[in-house]
């Protein structure tokens, strides 16, 4: 992971912050988050049924896609003297491609804005596309808002 300075990391405004590496969507995966949301629809849970939708067989639930960002963003730039940083939500979010059991996503992130909200805090603009491995359509872009704060060594 590169640590920058802030100065250094707002200068990379309109460029890409980084890329993940894939990470893979087992029907194990997607089992777990239907237990965990208790959302078990049967073209997330259901190999045979789902066989039959107009999917082909079974599909990530979108929110998984979108809930593996944070997992997809660990290796980006980080600031030092960041004390914390949080997610502030989404200007804009569109699942484009359903994720099919079995593939590998990625993020792909590129750095939109940079703003001081007030001494010691800044909300950064990352557009993210997802990309599904083998695929011209990405799973899903997004505007994605998050706030950092800083201590004494900013």
């Amino acid at each position: 992971m590169t640590i920058l300075t802030r100065t250094e990391y707002e200068a990379l405004v309109g460029q890409e912050l980084g890329v993940s590496g894939w990470i893979e969507v087992s029907q194990q995966r997607i089992d777990d988050f239907a237990r965990c949301t208790e959302d078990d629809q049967y073209i997330h849970t259901d190999p045979v049924r789902a066989a039959a939708s107009p999917f082909g067989g079974t599909i990530a639930h979108g929110f998984l896609t979108l809930s593996l960002l944070s997992t997809m963003a660990y290796g980006l730039p980080q600031i030092t003297g960041t004390a914390m940083s949080v997610n502030y939500g989404m200007n804009r979010m569109r699942f484009i491609s359903p994720v099919r059991a079995g593939s590998r996503i990625r993020g792909r992130f590129i750095l939109k804005s940079v703003d001081e909200i007030r001494p010691g805090e800044i909300q950064t603009v990352t557009d993210v596309t997802v990309e599904i491995e083998g695929q011209d359509k990405p799973a899903l872009v997004a505007e994605w808002l998050g706030r950092r704060y800083f201590g004494d060594e900013s």
